[in-house]
């Protein structure tokens, strides 16, 4: 591994410890439940029914923040989980992200115009799946300066730059590809949770926002593409109905749009699977 990319590795292994190392100001934990029936893959033309368990947690302490989510994702049938399989795929995909706040760390206000602060995020993504084509053993290390804008709720706006491997397998041809490095790419990332009400009715509009660059070559020696994904929802705080505490109970509509997922190029031979326009339920319960 590239020299910078181990002092990243390291940054992120201390960031990860800042729950443990230090008592969090505030926290928030959810498990959740999201479901839609146009979910895509690239190189497969079917839209895909997916089922998809959430854990989710946030919280604050005394220098930054941290986040992290773990996604269970369960496909139906139309992304197999092998070559020949009626069983679908299943994947889990986990997100850390640490901001160290410098206006905390210096002590000094970095407030200027519409940015109320500013941060250095650093974190890790990876992922393993078990289908017919690809089967991903994504690992993925982020660092970059952020941006935290002056607005009701949050909006956290990010430059990052990616370290990204993977080590893929085909049931089709019994062929497993050695772990790959693409080249090192920037994405700009939008996170944001707002706030906002409809009469009496509390409703928040929260999301991220991923451009990315494209990275290279991929492991087979073809072209990657830039990809975009947005993923956004309204959630209503329904808590209140139920007699429980605010924000414990949400309920609320997501769409989700990538385009050029995982950088496969949607006008090329990875096809519509690798455009996808996803509207979906999701309900949360908070503790």
């Amino acid at each position: 591994m590239h020299q910078t990319c181990k002092n990243i590795a390291a940054f992120s292994v201390i960031a990860a410890c800042g729950l443990t190392a230090q008592a969090a100001d505030w926290s928030d934990t959810s498990i959740g439940y999201r479901y839609g029936t146009e979910f895509a893959e690239p190189f497969n033309p079917d839209a895909i029914s997916k089922n998809i368990l959430n854990l989710s947690h946030v919280s604050g302490y005394k220098f930054g923040s941290n986040f992290f989510n773990a996604d269970l994702l369960l496909s139906d049938e139309k992304d197999p989980s092998s070559a020949g399989s009626s069983n679908g795929a299943q994947e889990v995909y986990v997100v850390y992200r640490h901001t160290l706040d410098l206006e905390k760390v210096t002590g000094k206000s970095f407030k200027y115009g519409p940015v109320r602060g500013m941060g250095i995020t650093a974190g890790f993504d990876f992922n393993t799946k078990t289908d017919a084509g690809y089967n991903s053993k994504k690992r993925m290390l982020v660092a970059g300066p952020t941006l935290m804008m002056d607005i009701p709720g949050f909006l956290n706006v990010s430059l990052l730059a990616l370290w990204e491997s993977n080590a893929p397998y085909s049931t089709f041809s019994s062929t497993a590809t050695p772990r790959y490095s693409y080249d090192v790419h920037p994405m700009i990332n939008l996170a944001w949770g707002i706030p906002f009400n409809v009469g009496p009715a509390p409703l928040s509009f929260e999301g991220f926002a991923n451009f990315i660059a494209a990275k290279g070559k991929n492991e087979f020696g073809g072209d990657t593409a830039a990809e975009t994904n947005i993923d956004m929802q309204v959630m209503y705080d329904l808590s209140s109905v139920l007699g429980a505490g605010k924000n414990t109970f949400k309920l609320g509509l997501e769409y989700q749009y990538w385009k050029n997922k995982f950088g496969n190029d949607s006008s090329g031979a990875a096809g519509s699977g690798a455009y996808a326009k996803t509207p979906m339920i999701r309900a949360e319960y908070h503790f």
